[in-house]
């Protein structure tokens, strides 16, 4: 079967410099990166000079960005949410310097002990209010199921799309495993809104994240389906493998994983064995 897949990484899973993250990349043939953090910073807080850098620094390495791998939602839905949108709004400068139509955000956090429903309104009012503003711009808001926001589990994404017609999916897995969700389940319930999906697997035992095709997320049957609709997708590999440098701003709790690797770059490169191993069974 003909595979009509695109390679993407967050390659600061490898290493927090950037330079060892475009070799990672190169080593491990992937043609793109989501950007998430670029030598220690995170990247909405990359000054102009900096992008410029970082621009030049791709294009030696022949490396372009599938996305722009933002926290845009990651804060309480009772927060301020002003200050959030101009932050936002630097986001999608960023976007087009850097040459994508895609920032990967989501739906804000939830009150503990609270039913998500109750605050339905005031989310789709805030991610509406991204979503058009990035179109008008040219650019796409990619939201991905993460633990603890509205859109963590099927019914609330599904219900969350239907409200915004110009909001993209990101599927991932891993995240959905974690929420008690089936991933098996979720996607033929989703595939028609898929824009692009997190190569990241883990077990409903225990929430411990594994390299592709070792978990209960039933990538290579997901895979596979993708693969036969003929489409082109990125897949973005996410391996979450190894305790890397900013990994603490980006959850509240501790990485749980089945496999203990010396570095990021050693986590990194296994995770894309895992996949390439996957797309090979899908080929024959």
């Amino acid at each position: 079967m003909a595979l009509h897949f695109t390679f993407s990484a967050f390659a600061d899973e490898a290493d927090p410099c950037f330079d060892a993250q475009l070799a990672a990349l190169q080593r491990n043939h992937i043609p793109l990166l989501e950007i998430r953090g670029v030598d220690g910073k995170g990247v909405l807080d990359l000054t102009d000079a900096e992008l410029d850098v970082v621009c030049e620094k791709l294009r030696k390495a022949g490396i372009g960005v599938s996305a722009v791998g933002s926290p845009i939602g990651k804060i309480g839905i009772r927060d301020d949410f002003a200050p959030h949108f101009e932050k936002f709004k630097r986001a999608v400068e960023i976007a087009k310097r850097l040459g994508t139509t895609r920032i990967r955000m989501f739906s804000f956090f939830m009150p503990q002990g609270e039913d998500p429903e109750t605050y339905f309104d005031a989310v789709v009012e805030r991610v509406s209010a991204l979503v058009a503003y990035a179109e008008e711009n040219g650019v796409h808001c990619c939201h991905e199921n993460e633990k603890g926001i509205y859109g963590d589990t099927l019914a609330r994404v599904q219900k969350l799309h239907a409200a915004i017609p110009g909001l993209r999916c990101v599927f991932d897995p891993a995240n959905y495993i974690q929420c008690g969700d089936d991933p098996a389940v979720n996607f033929p319930a989703l595939a028609s809104m898929i824009d692009y999906m997190h190569i990241k697997d883990a077990l409903f035992a225990d929430g411990s994240v594994v390299p592709a095709g070792e978990g209960d997320g039933s990538v290579p049957q997901l895979l596979r389906a993708l693969a036969e609709t003929g489409k082109p997708y990125i897949l973005t590999l996410e391996p979450h493998l190894f305790d890397f440098n900013g990994l603490s701003n980006l959850q509240d709790e501790a990485l749980t994983h089945k496999r203990v690797y010396r570095s990021g770059d050693e986590a990194f490169d296994a995770a894309a064995d895992a996949l390439y191993a996957i797309c090979e069974t899908i080929k024959q």
